[in-house]
């Protein structure tokens, strides 16, 4: 009895021992984090500016500038991107610049020799030394708001601590820095789509390749022209691509619509109550913590220009919102801008040719620092068109001739949005937007709507993009750019509607100046469309509604195929039930949805996989990627019709394909460990959104993670939705009606999990709540004097 007693009571002291220890961890580390807090109160004497400057923030982090001079409210923004964000900036420009290895070591050697082809660091310097003087004075004073607001903080972001670093003071040339990221986010570095293309061309059939890899059909929705034609049948037997004893390769895809892009769309004054346009814009982005947006406004000094709307923590501007009388937002074009030119090369391939006869590469050497390692170099051959990015399939060496590497590539012009005052004008300054290329929709307070291509479009000659061709004679070349008057554009049309969501556009010759980079399958663009002329008149809660609209219209076909599938096919009654009662929509709660939607792409990867055999004869890596969106059209030919030739031979039959697609679909969800019934859309569709650490360090996530909501929504529809990817932002605004505007972001205003507005209006953003776009009642204000 003693014993027992004796280690009964060494227990409890080392329980309380323990309880101790992690109190005490948890306070030191609670004081750690204090440090870097931001600033939210006060007054500081900066010591830099001639006027005071005024900082309100309401509740959730939503911060207004009143300054007296545009390069004052420049600098207070970047005070207020450095308190509140400046891992997330540091890496932004990092990305582009080739430079993550300084920061986190080995693990990014790869990614900054990749990069480093393009040298952004020296193309963001050479830009901001041919802007206009204004233009580099708000650019210098936001970097010396980035570098004041950094050296404000009790101590550096916690970031650096965890990375045993310090952070690098801002340049001028970093903010260029972030606008070329969103480059490498929204286009290729390397001109991906049009390898991949080439590579199909010429090798597949000609008849094959019309049919697996068509250019659009019945799914289309462009503002201008009309959905493509059904392709007719190849005549090639599949079986054909396959050669006797060869394993066939299988890939497991991803829904084709998986992209990074967005919704937008606007409805004219015609249509709404109080007379102004309402335009609606989600960017759909990779979700992380922070949000990458930063939701500020600021009175536009000498004018009665307000600006709302969301920021991109590392430049000194608005990139989706409202000045007061005219609104906008952006979604990526998926459109043609870049060129890969295969390259003509001397017997020693140490000369290639050009117009002007044999030339010499130009060959730098690039060094790399990382972190707790010695530098490593990288070797960049530039040619007169660009650098060399790739080889294609036959072996030959590949430039790349990008806008992004221009000077109209990037620059500060989206700073005149400012200032106009109609839709009329906003839509001249288009092209000399320097940005990756978007989308443009636009809306003001007199009920006028437009919509155009914001950055420069190249003018090709000898050539329409769609194949890579030799410009060494010089027959094919680019020849300028296209101004504002040959920009393709709409502008108020009869029906008062516009949308977009990266799908194709145009047709005609706008189609052709805008070439095709890969546009997505036009279902989602076609359910706005549609969504849109359901009604006559509209509030912005009715575009909120048309945003998270999760009705999978597009998947209709596909639930009815698979449930007449299963009819009498013994040991399915369970499954055939869930698909039945799928619901209709991504629902959260819906296992039929999950089903179908799975067994839709298990059936892509079984019917098409004779042609990934194919090519992966040329190239062991060949992956469809982004060169198969319009994969729906063959695979519901397949799938309906079920022509005996196109039959992927490992099969015996197409409903023996079918059966095996769902089977790997149930053995998929068994994984889970739960009862079918159990296995819900929302399971699969749970809430990753994590800090870029938290890949690295599992511990971050404990404090930073947002929580794992099963979320509605997904791809085809206008609720694009996955566990790491969705609307970064939902905005609706009518220029003139901020009040009534509505705003959704995910995450939070601050990076830091211990400020008031960390994770503050995610609740809204996951259950689409309504919350409003204008700040609200002032809690904070900071005076910068």
């Amino acid at each position: 009895m003693i014993k027992t007693n004796s280690w009964a009571r060494r227990i409890v002291k080392a329980l309380i021992a323990t309880t101790v220890l992690l109190s005490l961890v948890a306070i030191v580390a609670w004081l750690w984090l204090r440090q870097s807090l931001p600033l939210l109160e006060g007054e500081l004497q900066t010591g830099q500016l001639e006027h005071p400057v005024r900082i309100e923030r309401d509740a959730q982090g939503v911060a207004f500038i009143t300054a007296e001079t545009r390069n004052e409210s420049a600098f207070a923004l970047g005070f207020l991107h450095a308190q509140e964000r400046f891992f997330q900036m540091d890496l932004l420009r990092r990305n582009s610049a080739g430079e993550l290895s300084e920061l986190v070591g080995e693990a990014a050697l790869e990614h900054d020799q990749e990069v480093r082809r393009h040298q952004f660091r020296e193309r963001a310097k050479r830009n901001i030394a041919a802007m206009p003087q204004d233009q580099q004075q708000i650019l210098k004073h936001y970097a010396n708001g980035v570098n004041y607001g950094l050296s404000q903080l009790g101590a550096a972001p916690w970031e650096y601590a965890l990375l045993r670093q310090e952070p690098r003071p801002w340049d001028t040339a970093d903010s260029l820095l972030t606008i070329f990221s969103m480059y490498m986010t929204l286009q290729s570095t390397t001109g991906n789509f049009e390898l991949r293309d080439n590579a199909l061309a010429e090798l597949l059939p000609d008849d094959l390749y019309a049919f697996f890899v068509p250019k659009g059909g019945i799914w289309d929705a462009p503002l201008i022209g009309d959905a493509r034609e059904a392709v007719a049948l190849p005549a090639t037997n599949i079986a054909a691509l396959v050669e006797d004893g060869e394993p066939m390769a299988y890939q497991k895809m991803e829904s084709e619509d998986m992209i990074f892009g967005s919704n937008n769309w606007v409805v004219g004054g015609a249509l709404t109550e109080h007379g102004g346009a309402i335009v609606a814009d989600d960017m759909h982005l990779a979700i992380t913590v922070p949000n990458i947006w930063f939701r500020a406004g600021w009175k536009v000094p000498g004018t009665d220009f307000e600006m709302r709307g969301a920021t991109l923590p590392g430049g000194p501007i608005i990139v989706a919102g409202s000045n007061g009388k005219v609104a906008w937002g952006f979604t990526n074009t998926t459109a043609d801008w870049g060129d890969l030119i295969p390259l003509e090369l001397s017997e020693d391939g140490n000369q290639y040719r050009t117009p002007e006869g044999w030339r010499e590469f130009d060959i730098v050497e690039e060094e790399i620092a990382i972190s707790g390692k010695p530098a490593a170099s990288v070797e960049i051959r530039k040619t007169i068109w660009g650098p060399v990015v790739a080889e294609d399939h036959k072996g030959n060496p590949l430039a790349y001739r990008w806008v992004a590497h221009d000077l109209r590539g990037a620059n500060m012009n989206i700073l005149k949005l400012e200032t106009v005052s109609s839709t009329r004008e906003a839509m001249d300054l288009a092209p000399e937007l320097g940005i990756p290329h978007q989308n443009f929709v636009i809306g003001d307070s007199q009920g006028n709507i437009g919509w155009t291509v914001a950055g420069p479009i190249p003018r090709r000659v000898g050539l329409d993009g769609s194949r890579s061709v030799s410009w060494a004679d010089g027959a094919a070349h680019w020849d300028g750019y296209l101004s504002a008057a040959e920009q393709p554009q709409v502008y108020n049309p009869p029906s008062h509607r516009i949308w977009t969501a990266n799908s194709r556009t145009m047709d005609g010759e706008y189609l052709r100046v805008m070439g095709d980079g890969g546009y997505a399958l036009g279902a989602r663009q076609q359910q706005i469309r549609d969504d849109l002329f359901a009604r006559e008149t509209f509030t912005e809660q009715d575009l909120l509604d048309i945003q998270l609209d999760d009705r999978a219209v597009f998947l209709s076909r596909w639930q009815e195929q698979l449930a007449t599938l299963l009819d009498g096919v013994d040991g399915y009654d369970a499954v055939r039930e869930q698909v039945i009662d799928w619901g209709g929509r991504a629902s959260a709660d819906s296992v039929g949805y999950r089903i179908v939607r799975n067994f839709r792409l298990r059936f892509i990867d079984l019917s098409t996989a004779p042609v990934l055999t194919y090519m992966r004869r040329y190239d062991p890596e060949f992956k469809f990627g982004r060169v198969n969106r319009q994969v729906e059209y063959p695979a519901w030919e397949m799938l309906a019709n079920e022509p005996a030739h196109l039959l992927n031979p490992e099969f015996e039959s197409w409903e023996a394909l079918k059966l095996a697609a769902l089977d790997r679909v149930l053995e998929d969800m068994a994984e889970g460990g739960l009862d079918l019934e159990q296995q819900t859309w929302g399971v699969q569709n749970a809430a990753k959104i994590q800090h870029p650490l938290g890949r690295a360090v599992s511990a971050v996530n404990w404090f930073t993670a947002m929580p794992a909501d099963h979320l509605p929504g997904d791809s085809h529809m206008p609720r694009f939705q996955s566990s790491t990817n969705g609307a970064s932002e939902r905005m609706v605004v009518a220029p003139g009606h901020e009040e009534l505007g509505i705003f959704h972001m995910a995450t939070g205003q601050s990076a830091h999990p211990l400020s008031p507005f960390f994770g503050n209006g995610h609740l809204d953003w996951v259950q689409g709540n309504p919350s409003p776009m204008k700040e609200q009642a002032v809690t904070y204000t900071l005076t910068l004097q």
